[in-house]
């Protein structure tokens, strides 16, 4: 008998917490979404490499250390929405498949007013990028105008507006319908 496809497999969402916060902490953070959209999805989560220096991080009192970064400047989810371009122009991940999809929460644009692109990621916004995306865009985030100048980077980009900050936002009814719609797109591809 051979190996059958799922029909619906779920789409594989690597799971890159911020800046001083760990696998487990963002892990906890997106499962308070609803079973509706978590259930949909395979999400993997990593610690980042380098740990947080102490009293760097803003989850100490919240959640127990440790805690992690990404990279030494910690532009982390600036770094991850070059990753497509960065792909296309053959310069990182040239080792996997791809990426199908991007869902970016409190992003901004490396090369943009507020962060200098560095040399590997200097073209990664040379053209659209063209794959989905999805992103989250909180009224009151310091980064607010650099994730509005990002979604310009992005052919089609769905956004899910909320009122907080620099966080990860619970789902309201009207962005609940709009993070099931993108999973169903994705679901697709």
């Amino acid at each position: 008998m051979e190996n059958e496809e799922p029909e619906n497999k779920k789409p594989r969402i690597l799971c890159l917490h911020g800046y001083g916060g760990s696998a487990e902490i963002f892990k906890n953070v997106i499962f308070q979404w609803p079973e509706s959209v978590t259930g949909k999805l395979d999400l993997v989560f990593l610690d980042g490499p380098f740990p947080a220096q102490a009293g760097k991080s803003p989850r100490e009192g919240f959640y127990d250390p440790p805690y992690f970064v990404w990279f030494p400047s910690n532009k982390g989810a600036v770094l991850c929405a070059t990753f497509p371009g960065m792909q296309r122009e053959g310069v990182a991940l040239t080792k996997v498949p791809m990426i199908k999809f991007h869902i970016i929460i409190s992003g901004a644009k490396f090369g943009g007013p507020t962060f200098r692109a560095p040399p590997l990621a200097a073209n990664a916004f040379s053209s659209p990028i063209t794959c989905p995306s999805l992103h989250f865009l909180g009224e009151t985030d310091y980064q607010r105008k650099d994730g509005e100048i990002l979604l310009e980077c992005f052919v089609d980009p769905w956004v899910i507006h909320h009122p907080g900050g620099h966080i990860v936002p619970k789902l309201d009814d009207g962005n609940l319908e709009i993070m099931l719609r993108f999973i169903e797109k994705i679901q697709q591809l």
